[in-house]
């Protein structure tokens, strides 16, 4: 895997899964399972752990990969031990949340990881990715090199955030990391970050509402759609590869949702419409 160019996180995560297939057929190697078997493992992960649609998939992806590339058997799990796909809209902050949250009496360096994680919709690993030489303020971008799927993209530098790193430099002295972790030279781990977060969270009286660092990008992505940014923009912003994924957060537009009519009140005029208090008695 390393010979092919996989992340880290690539690695470690099939590596699990198939110490995991093996840990559930302690008397017989990964390697001698029949497809009887592999199915019956995916059908517990499925029934007795009642794990979701992206577990199983990866248990697939990794298994796939070891029978095709180690032990060169190739074996097609069937789609139909998947889960059925669901849609789920993801949690977005509102605009008085995120004020709310940079009114709160953050430390430097939580406000310019805030301010970072919100004013470019980057991911929490690609974080750890940015380096000090990667801000440019001449064109106000901050270069990601080798992000998701090793890509390179140009995230938007706002220039309230590029005072905030301006402060924060002079704060703490990043050597070559814009977040450094405890360890001289090397970047925040992504828990250390997701930790980070969750502290920031809490001083804004936040914590509990199921935000993450994640919760920035799809906040990003919204309040850009609200403010009239078009979609594909947003998805070259966001790194994404297809349109399809983008297109998730047309469901969250605020501004587009509260202009909507519905089609009883377009019966009538709705200057006409005489409206009783909650409490009125029902005839």
């Amino acid at each position: 895997m390393r010979i092919g160019d996989y992340s880290g996180r690539s690695v470690s995560n099939y590596i699990r899964e198939i110490r995991f297939i093996g840990e559930y057929y302690p008397d017989k190697p990964v390697a001698d399972l029949s497809k009887d078997e592999i199915e019956h493992y995916v059908l517990y992960l499925k029934q007795t752990l009642g794990v979701g649609r992206d577990k199983c998939r990866m248990t697939a992806s990794a298994l796939q990969w070891l029978f095709k590339h180690v032990l060169e058997r190739p074996y097609d799990l069937p789609s139909k031990l998947y889960p059925k796909k669901t849609f789920s809209l993801p949690e977005v902050m509102s605009c008085e949340q995120v004020r709310q949250l940079f009114d709160a009496p953050l430390s430097i360096k939580q406000r310019a990881l805030c301010q970072v994680f919100y004013s470019t919709g980057v991911r929490l690993e690609e974080c750890t990715l940015l380096r000090v030489c990667d801000i440019d303020s001449a064109n106000m971008c901050i270069h990601l090199r080798q992000g998701k799927g090793r890509k390179d993209r140009k995230l938007l530098l706002s220039p309230r955030c590029l005072e905030t790193l301006r402060r924060y430099y002079r704060a703490h002295k990043p050597k070559n990391w814009i977040f450094e972790g405890q360890e001289p030279g090397k970047p925040m781990h992504p828990r250390s970050l997701g930790h980070a977060i969750t502290m920031c969270m809490k001083l804004a009286k936040l914590y509990g509402k199921g935000f993450s660092a994640h919760t920035f990008r799809h906040s990003f992505a919204t309040h850009m759609l609200d403010a009239g940014v078009d979609i594909h923009t947003i998805k070259t912003l966001l790194g994404h590869s297809k349109l399809e994924t983008t297109m998730v957060y047309l469901h969250l537009q605020s501004r587009k949702r509260m202009s909507l009519i519905s089609p009883l009140d377009a019966l009538y005029n709705r200057n006409e419409l005489e409206t009783a208090p909650l409490d009125a008695p029902v005839l």
